[in-house]
């Protein structure tokens, strides 16, 4: 879908992940909207839009989306996967989780009955300059459950990711088998 900005607009260039400003009347083909972010392609090259500036979209509403993904009925663990089912590399539509960039889950009980949630994620290449805005999405959304009084993401690289480790339902939206 085309269409153009309405305002300037704040975004990260992909795969550099540089902070940007697309000027106002930018025109933009939607390449991609999960997670509620929005993946742009321009004359420029490839933008991530966070879902705080959607709006300057014009034409394109994304909808009420949970922000955290989850139920609060769940265990928080299970919180906690989903929050991170929430998160996508802006140039594969498949989720940190089921792309198998998620290493480590740990959770550690905190003051006022709360917990601290520790993960370990890598990427899918080394020099992905997008690295450290996904993990700070996957750190937002996680450290907005309820029960989370503090999260942290740290980005590792052993083992080094490859393409076995995404998910038989990452594999499915690829179609690869």
């Amino acid at each position: 879908m085309e269409t153009v900005l309405t305002r300037d607009c704040s975004a990260t260039a992909i795969p550099a992940g540089d902070a940007v400003t697309l000027g106002k009347g930018t025109q933009v083909f939607i390449a991609q909207t999960l997670g509620g972010n929005v993946t742009v392609r321009t004359d420029r090259g490839l933008f991530r839009i966070a879902s705080f500036d959607v709006d300057a979209l014009e034409g394109v509403e994304l909808g009420e989306a949970d922000a955290a993904g989850v139920d609060s009925g769940e265990s928080l663990e299970d919180q906690v996967w989903g929050a991170l089912r929430q998160c996508f590399d802006p140039e594969i539509p498949i989720n940190i989780v089921d792309l198998g960039l998620i290493y480590d889950l740990r959770i550690e009980d905190a003051e006022g009955g709360q917990s601290s949630v520790f993960v370990k994620m890598t990427l899918t290449a080394q020099g992905c300059g997008m690295g450290p805005v996904i993990a700070e999405d996957a750190r937002t959304r996680i450290q907005q459950l309820d029960q989370v009084a503090e999260a942290t993401v740290d980005i590792v690289w052993d083992p080094v990711w490859n393409p076995q480790m995404i998910s038989e339902e990452g594999r499915k939206i690829l179609g690869i088998t």
